[in-house]
């Protein structure tokens, strides 16, 4: 599952970011990292942009690049 299929609220553990070059770099540099815990807060009006908060901040990605990021999905109790 990637990130961009999370719907608001869900949470989820980042397993794998796909990709190469700079992006992947970039994602890595913002922290989307493996192990890491992302939670999905909401999607733009036309569903791209993606916030998410991760480590005690939010942050903004294309649906695009929440594509490249394999997450697994953290069910709620």
């Amino acid at each position: 599952m990637t990130l961009k299929q999370l719907n608001p609220g869900q949470k989820g553990i980042i397993v794998d970011v796909r990709g190469d070059g700079i992006l992947r770099r970039r994602l890595f540099e913002m922290g989307l990292v493996p192990g890491s815990r992302v939670q999905v807060e909401r999607y733009a009006p036309l569903g791209d942009p993606i916030e998410i908060r991760m480590q005690g901040y939010f942050l903004t990605l294309r649906k695009e690049e929440a594509g490249m990021v394999e997450v697994a999905c953290k069910e709620e109790n």
